[in-house]
C-alpha cells in the first residue's frame, strides 16, 4: 500500500514495538531485520491519530484481538462522524472467534454500526508477509456482500506484483481462510515424522473436503474453495516454513510439547484455537470432519499423532464423492 499512497499510517497497540518500529523502520519482531519499511509508512500508538480522515482501515491483528481492537475504533469513528465519507473496513484475519463462533466479519458487523462504516471487505489467499515485502507476485481474493466495495479495494491494492480477484461469497472466503490452518497443523505433524509427498497430499486434499462441507453447510458457494481463499491459501499454508501452522505442526510432529511449541513461537498460530472451534462447529452443523477430529484430539486430549493417523486410516470405506447428490450449486 505504501507504494500507491503517499501516506499510510500503521496503528500499532504495542507501545515498545511502536518505539522499536519508529527507531530503526523495521518489523524485526514479525518481517526480520532484512526487510525496511517504506518511507510513506508512518508508525503509531495513537489510534486517533491513525483513523483521522482515513478512507479504509485496515484490520490485521490476530483473531483474538479483533473485538477488542474494533471495540477501541468504534467511539474514534462516532467521534468523527458526519465530517465526511465514512471508511470502508477491510480485515485480513485467518480466523473464528472463540466462544461465539462468529467469522471475523460478523464480529466487526457487531461492534461496528452500520451508520459508522460504508461496509466490511475480507482479503483473503495464499500470502506470507515475507514474501508480499520482497515483491514475490501475489494474488488474492476481495470479497464483500457488496460488489463496488470489493472493486474499490481491488483497484487500491493492484499493482504489478499484487493482484486481486474479486468475491461476493465472503461466508467461502472466511471459513477457507480460518479452517485451512487446521490442516496446516497437520501437514507440519506429517512431516516432522518424516511422512511423504504422497501423504502430505492426501491430507491437504481431503482436508479441502471438509473445508468446503462446513462452508457450504453455512452457505457458502462451492467454487469458492477451488479459489484463491481455498486451495490456493490452503497449498501455500501446508507446504511453506514461513507458516506459524506449519511450523507448529511440525515440532509436534518432532516430539515437542503444545504448551512449549506455542511459548517458542512467540507469535499466535490461529490453527491452534480455530482447531477448537472448527471441533465444535462440526458436532453443531452435523458435518464429518475426521481430519479436523484427529487433529483436536492431538492439541487437546494429548492423543499421540501416529495413534489418530492409524485410526483415520482404519476407518471404514466409502465413496470418494456421491454423484448422486453432488452439485455446484448449493443445496
Amino acid at each position: 500500500l505504501t507504494e500507491m499512497v503517499m501516506k499510510l499510517i500503521c496503528g500499532v497497540t504495542i507501545r515498545t514495538q511502536v518505539a522499536l518500529m519508529k527507531r530503526t523502520h523495521q518489523n524485526e519482531h514479525y518481517l526480520g531485520a532484512e526487510f525496511t519499511l517504506q518511507p510513506a509508512l508512518h508508525v503509531t500508538a495513537d489510534l486517533g491519530q491513525a483513523l483521522d480522515q482515513a478512507a479504509v482501515i485496515l484490520f490485521v491483528v490476530p483473531t483474538n484481538a479483533i473485538r477488542s481492537v474494533a471495540e477501541q475504533v468504534k467511539p474514534i469513528l462516532q467521534a468523527h462522524k458526519g465530517r465526511g465519507e465514512q471508511p470502508i473496513i477491510v480485515h485480513a484475519a485467518k480466523g473464528l472467534e472463540r466462544g461465539s463462533e462468529l467469522r471475523i466479519s460478523q464480529v466487526l458487523a457487531e461492534v461496528l454500526p452500520k451508520e459508522l462504516i460504508q461496509g466490511i471487505v475480507v482479503i483473503s489467499g495464499p500470502s506470507h508477509a515475507e514474501d508480499v515485502a520482497t515483491h514475490d507476485i501475489t494474488t488474492l481474493t476481495a470479497a464483500s456482500d457488496d460488489l463496488k466495495l470489493a472493486e474499490k479495494v481491488q483497484k487500491l491494492f493492484m499493482n504489478d506484483y499484487f493482484r486481486l480477484y474479486t468475491n461476493t461469497d465472503v461466508i467461502g472466503v472466511e471459513i477457507g481462510a480460518a479452517l485451512k490452518n487446521v490442516i496446516a497443523i497437520g501437514a507440519g505433524a506429517l512431516h516432522g515424522l518424516g511422512y511423504g509427498d504422497n501423504t502430505k497430499a492426501a491430507l491437504m486434499t481431503r482436508g479441502l473436503a471438509e473445508i468446503s462441507r462446513v462452508g457450504v453447510k453455512l452457505g457458502a458457494e462451492p467454487l469458492t474453495f477451488i479459489g484463491l481463499s481455498g486451495v490456493g491459501d490452503l497449498i501455500v499454508t501446508c507446504t511453506s516454513v514461513h507458516s506459524r501452522n506449519w511450523r507448529a505442526g511440525n515440532a509436534l510432529g518432532q516430539g515437542e510439547k503444545l504448551p512449549d511449541v506455542l511459548k517458542n513461537m512467540g507469535m499466535v498460530v490461529e490453527g491452534v484455537s480455530t482447531t477448537k472451534v472448527a471441533h465444535q462447529m462440526a458436532r453443531e452443523l452435523d458435518v464429518d470432519m475426521p481430519i479436523t477430529d484427529a487433529i483436536y484430539q492431538v492439541l487437546y486430549e494429548n492423543a499421540p499423532i501416529r495413534t489418530v493417523i492409524t485410526d483415520l486410516m482404519k476407518r471404514s470405506g466409502k465413496p470418494e464423492f456421491d454423484f448422486d447428490n453432488a452439485s455446484l450449486q448449493k443445496p
